[in-house]
């Protein structure tokens, strides 16, 4: 027999927050915790939103799917990019597997599913879309459907920002939204398998951890925003209370979370280091803090590597016949990969403390490789430290990240609960890795694997 499926998931969702520190305050969550499979997830390789959302609901790597991030080198050149969405995404989610089924489906946010395909159902996109004037829903007669009823759709909020009680306000506002909506769809339309993706708890997670984490360097004891994250977990844990009370008794409820979230200690300025160390050719002076490189004139001839910035290090190496200005010859790629990474590895922080920093090429990772890969993936000491793709900063280390305000950054362990009301899963625990979770689901259904 095919069950009921509802799939809440918590985009940067912390098991150290949601089962431990603010579980009490969490009434409605720990209820459904009660004598139920509470797990953790380990994210994908990098544990960012896209690409770990699209692991989980294909089953498939970051290789295998070709997206390492939101963004993506365009081929051939040096400071051009695409961004990924939905039409990046060649193998078939789980809405697909049920879809050939017959089983019905409503999708929500799950990143990036801008623009929206056609699926057995409904499906609205998430927070990659351009706006609300764009059409952003499957069926497209459904977009007037929610306008009618709850006005523009709010996508996301700007939350690298100093207006912190802006951040607040439209966040509570975005989410409140949301939910009404999936409420209404919940009620309106028969579905076997429904789930969609809530960004707030990321973008809070960004703008207040360094109001919350005392271990911080912006922490200071009793400031005004020290609870903003508890209560934004509390208005999660409101809102799914009033999303259970329309949907059937028997619905199995999964919460889950792409990835976690630890506090940022800093961002590394890599394309600094990379000139220093003599890899990247600058050949200018007096360049202004927080000028991205494609601003900066830069000897490409000249030049072995360049990186980008992010919640980890792409770096790129300047390769004959792959790149204009290539001065790598293919034959020497491996030794100047393994060179560079060696030397990455090496970086000691601020004070010359030890890092933990992982250096990787894509495919020790995955085991295919597609798309538009960058040569080497660097996780800066276990991520604490974020990469910074600016130059004319009087120091590799910044205190914030170099695009605005941000407090956090991702950790590899997100949440993963599942409640069956019939008793399946009694006092479970254990860890999954993300690319399991989509025959976890399928299972949980009773549809078999995909």
């Amino acid at each position: 027999m095919v069950r009921r499926l509802l799939v809440i998931g918590l985009d940067c969702a912390s098991p150290k927050l949601l089962y431990k520190e603010f579980i009490n305050d969490l009434p409605t969550i720990a209820g459904l915790l009660d004598s139920s499979l509470k797990a953790e997830v380990i994210s994908s390789h990098p544990p960012i939103t896209i690409p770990a959302w699209t692991v989980m609901v294909t089953g498939k790597t970051p290789g295998e799917l070709g997206l390492y991030g939101f963004r993506h080198r365009k081929p051939g050149t040096y400071n051009e990019f695409y961004i990924a969405n939905s039409r990046s995404v060649k193998h078939p989610a789980i809405w697909d597997i049920l879809g050939r089924r017959g089983l019905r489906n409503i999708v929500v946010g799950v990143p990036p599913s801008y623009p929206p395909k056609p699926i057995r159902g409904v499906m609205v996109s998430g927070f990659i879309t351009p706006g609300p004037e764009v059409t952003y829903t499957f069926p497209p007669n459904l977009k007037r459907e929610i306008e009618d009823r709850f006005g523009k759709y709010i996508f996301d909020i700007v939350y690298r920002s100093e207006e912190r009680d802006r951040i607040i306000r439209e966040l509570w506002n975005m989410t409140k939204q949301h939910f009404r909506v999936l409420r209404y769809l919940a009620s309106a339309r028969k579905w076997d398998f429904f789930m969609f993706v809530e960004i707030g708890i990321d973008r809070v997670h960004h703008a207040f951890w360094g109001y919350m984490d005392k271990e911080h360097h912006k922490y200071t004891p009793g400031n005004k925003y020290e609870n903003v994250i508890r209560d934004y977990y509390k208005l999660i844990d409101q809102e799914i209370a009033a999303l259970l009370d329309v949907v059937p008794r028997d619905t199995i409820v999964m919460i889950v979370s792409d990835h976690g979230a630890k506090r940022m200690k800093g961002a590394f300025v890599i394309n600094q280091w990379l000139a220093e160390q003599g890899f990247l050719k600058i050949e200018q002076d007096n360049i202004k803090p927080g000028t991205d490189l494609k601003d900066v004139k830069v000897g490409w001839s000249k030049t072995i590597a360049w990186g980008w910035g992010g919640y980890y290090a792409r770096v790129f190496l300047n390769i004959k016949g792959r790149d204009p200005m290539g001065v790598i010859e293919p034959s020497d790629y491996e030794y100047y990969r393994d060179m560079l990474a060696e030397e990455l590895k090496k970086i000691k922080g601020p004070n010359g403390e030890k890092w933990d920093t992982k250096v990787y090429k894509p495919e020790e990772l995955y085991p295919e490789v597609r798309g538009d890969p960058p040569d080497l993936i660097v996780y800066f000491d276990d991520l604490y430290w974020r990469s910074a793709g600016t130059l004319g900063w009087k120091t590799n280390y910044l205190l914030e990240n170099d695009r605005g305000p941000d407090d956090a950054v991702h950790d590899w362990h997100g949440v993963l609960a599942v409640h069956d009301p019939e008793g399946t899963l009694s006092n479970k625990e254990g860890t999954y890795n993300i690319r399991d979770v989509l025959n976890l689901m399928l299972g949980l259904m009773g549809v078999g694997g995909g």
